[in-house]
């Protein structure tokens, strides 16, 4: 439980900017780039002599003050924010650190700069046209990588922690204008999840969840492999796969999981990876790919034959949107430049340990990773821990729009 005193200030939180930054312990804010339900989000980076990660901009992400006086939800924040530093791979976005500053809690994570699926699928609809065939695959089999990554993780005597994302959506994929292809808020989609189904906001993530999951069965590996199934449709398509005009109707779709493939829609799309698509989104667990690597591995063999360089894909993004990469550009490096007028010889922030009960604290890691030499800092998940973070989001609740809904289709 969260002590009365770690409720967070009611005071606003300035977002600041390049040119007059807002500090925030040992940050500088400068500027909110997304808000959502939970969090807000602000582009930053370590102030002078803080950490050793000099000027490479950071991604603080804030949770809601009103939200923060909910102990359930601080204590899955932390807990999920755990895993995420544990991710240490190049398809998921790498999360330094998790605390509290002036009463706040937040993840600093690393700052991608670029588009999410969603927004480069609506771009290609309002420009008719289609991300190509081998930068689709190419997206799918990164976001197989990272997945598979996290699926097979370990704590640290080796036993699975058997993480399972459930949030494989376009929102939670970041193309950047580097051509990177990286998982969004892996760690924390747990958490979001439980905390969003009570409150009645899951209504966009039903397009991309699994027939298990919209029946309330047991999840695992097969459900995010199911829901990148989706995504690498609708991305060779750029149709919507599962459409409702309920989200009754729309639970049924995904229940019934019939799928037609994507050369239907997109005769470039040749019957190869139809197939691979089709058994990723085959609705028996069985005839599914058993995991997010035999996907990728099966994707990888088929693009050989476009020889593609992932190069093509940094062309692409920043092709798609050319003004947006220029702004964007001057703006990392009005960042980079960006400085308050003195910089204390020590900055105090609240750096105690942060409980999720008596026996788990979590201390805030220092220093913060190096950019020449990433590494994430030292963390232990018992699991007592592992189990609960896999079985909290799980939970059925007598009330709330999530249990009036799959209760529907549990058989």
């Amino acid at each position: 439980m969260a002590p009365a005193d770690h409720i967070p200030s009611s005071t606003k939180l300035q977002p600041g900017s390049p040119s007059d930054p807002t500090p925030f312990g040992k940050y500088l804010l400068m500027g909110m780039i997304a808000r959502g339900g939970m969090a807000e989000v602000y582009r930053a980076k370590a102030r002078n002599g803080a950490t050793g990660m000099g000027d490479r901009l950071l991604a603080i992400k804030c949770m809601r003050p009103q939200l923060a006086k909910e102990s359930r939800f601080v204590e899955m924040f932390i807990r999920e924010g755990k895993l995420a530093v544990l991710l240490d791979n190049d398809s998921i976005v790498r999360t330094f650190e998790i605390g509290r500053i002036e009463g706040r809690y937040f993840i600093a994570m690393e700052y991608i700069g670029g588009k999410d699926l969603t927004q480069i699928l609506r771009r290609c609809q309002e420009s008719n046209q289609r991300i190509p065939v081998p930068h689709a695959c190419y997206i799918a089999a990164r976001m197989g990588e990272g997945l598979h990554y996290a699926h097979t993780r370990t704590d640290a005597e080796g036993r699975p922690l058997n993480i399972v994302n459930r949030d494989v959506s376009p929102s939670n994929v970041r193309v950047s204008y580097d051509g990177e292809v990286k998982l969004l808020d892996f760690g924390i989609a747990q958490a979001m999840l439980k905390f969003t189904s009570e409150i009645g906001v899951l209504k966009g993530k039903f397009s991309y969840m699994s027939p298990e999951q919209i029946r309330g069965m047991p999840v695992d590996a097969r459900t995010d492999v199911f829901s990148t199934g989706i995504i690498l449709h609708e991305m060779l398509t750029t149709e919507k796969l599962f459409r409702g005009d309920t989200e009754f109707a729309l639970m049924e779709k995904v229940r019934k999981a019939e799928v037609p493939p994507p050369s239907k829609f997109n005769r470039r799309v040749p019957e190869a990876l139809d197939k691979i698509v089709l058994k990723a989104l085959a609705r028996d667990l069985p005839d599914r790919y058993q995991s997010a690597k035999e996907l990728a591995d099966d994707l990888g063999a088929f693009m050989s034959q476009y020889k593609f360089q992932p190069t093509e894909m940094q062309e692409f993004v920043r092709g798609l949107f050319r003004a947006d990469y220029g702004k964007e550009a001057g703006e990392i490096e009005a960042c980079r430049r960006a400085t308050i007028d003195t910089e204390p010889e020590e900055i105090s922030i609240e750096s105690g340990a942060i409980q999720v009960d008596s026996t788990q604290p979590i201390q805030t890691p220092s220093p913060m990773p190096t950019p020449s030499v990433p590494s994430i800092p030292a963390q232990t998940i018992t699991s007592t821990d592992a189990a609960a973070a896999q079985k909290a989001p799980g939970r059925q609740t007598s009330s709330g729009l999530w249990s009036r809904l799959r209760d529907k289709f549990t058989k």
